[in-house]
């Protein structure tokens, strides 16, 4: 009984990246190719660095049983900053990158406070600085665009890290990006080959050799289809690095350290959680003030990708980043989720949104199909856990 569990908790857990592959394939059939053709997945990975970087910041509020509402006017305000900065007072980007971390910094200990230590709902706060952040936005940019930014600034969303090009057939191949998919492959294998090596050493139940097969067929492929595609383009873009750090960070900070075990043991059961000794309120307090700082830095790389400071920056993103986390397999009522998840779940909605783009669809028709699909990822969820009890 305990390894058909098992088997049944794994495969929902893996599903995602079957799921992602299945809708990938769709639209590659519907738009005849046109969304695995290399530049296209170049700019999927570019679209959408800065929902991968918010559902990170996010998850860690879904694990606690809540969201933040005011992620994208966060965004909106500290792209706002940096244009200020560097268009009106002619400061060095680094200046205007300071600047708005700081701001994302203090939207985060604002929402904070009001949360753990006044004890106001997330919903309401976060709402809050939604209402006042995207205000701030229009009075700090009176309503105009501020831009263009010098390209050194722009690099950090459009930029490409460093090329070896070689011919390939009838173009080139970039050994880089090469030689980044062998690494993430090996360290793919040798990570499965010691979580089950553990495994037997503590007497815990082995996943069956196929899933454990199937599951490394299915990452492998997604490894080196999108490095290949890239490979073939211009290269590894360098909001992939700043990802790839995010996402190394703060899997480790969930998995491997006390801070992240009194995230998942708030959202699991606050009550049993501030009897066990955690101080919620503590707990509470740094997720949100994550969330801010990550928040700026995901409008620090959405000014640089865009080349200037928009108003409307950052408008919805907010939904993006919770329906990533939900996508991926985090529990609606908290306590159960991961980093990979999420960042798979961004980019599922990258993919839909992508794919409904190149075939034409108005934005209308895309937010009812998004919808439909996070409803649909909730429902499962919800369904299962009232099976289970």
């Amino acid at each position: 009984m305990e390894n058909k569990k098992t088997v049944n908790m794994d495969l929902k857990q893996y599903g995602m990246f079957l799921i992602l592959i299945v809708i990938f394939i769709a639209f590659s059939i519907a738009t005849q190719g046109a969304n695995a053709k290399p530049v296209n997945i170049n700019n999927l990975i570019m679209q959408n660095g800065y929902v991968v970087i918010l559902a990170i910041g996010m998850l860690l509020c879904v694990l606690t049983g809540n969201i933040d509402l005011g992620v994208g006017s966060v965004v909106a305000v500290c792209g706002s900053v940096a244009g200020i900065i560097m268009i009106d007072y002619k400061l060095n980007m680094w200046v205007a990158i300071g600047a708005a971390l700081l701001v994302g910094l203090l939207v985060g200990l604002f929402a904070g406070f009001f949360i753990a230590y006044l004890g106001i709902p997330p919903f309401v706060v976060t709402l809050a600085t939604m209402l006042m952040g995207r205000g701030l936005t229009y009075t700090l940019l009176q309503a105009q665009t501020k831009g263009p930014f010098d390209q050194s600034y722009n690099f950090i969303g459009a930029g490409f890290l460093p090329v070896i090009k070689i011919p390939f057939g009838d173009g080139t191949l970039d050994l880089v990006s090469i030689f980044v998919a062998v690494v993430a492959s090996v360290l793919l294998i040798f990570s499965e080959i010691k979580s089950n090596a553990t495994k037997r050493k503590y007497n815990f139940a082995v996943n069956p050799t196929w899933q454990i097969l199937l599951k490394l067929g299915l990452m492998l492929f997604i490894i080196w289809f999108f490095f290949y595609k890239l490979a073939r383009n211009n290269g590894l873009p360098f909001v992939l690095l700043i990802m790839v750090i995010l996402i190394a960070v703060y899997g480790f900070v969930t998995s491997k350290t006390v801070a992240g075990r009194q995230i998942y043991a708030l959202g699991g059961n606050r009550k049993a959680a501030n009897l066990s000794g955690i101080d919620t309120r503590k707990v509470f307090f740094w997720v949100y003030v994550n969330m801010g700082v990550l928040s700026s830095i995901a409008g620090i790389v959405l000014a640089a990708r865009n080349g200037s400071a928009t108003p409307k920056a950052g408008d919805g993103f907010e939904m993006d980043a919770i329906a990533s986390c939900y996508i991926g397999g985090a529990a609606v009522a908290g306590g159960a989720g991961t980093i990979v998840g999420a960042v798979v779940g961004a980019f599922i909605m990258g993919i839909l949104n992508n794919g409904m783009s190149l075939l034409g669809w108005s934005t209308d028709l895309q937010k009812i199909a998004k919808g439909a699909v996070l409803l649909l990822a909730v429902t499962i969820d919800v369904l299962s856990k009232r099976k289970k009890g």
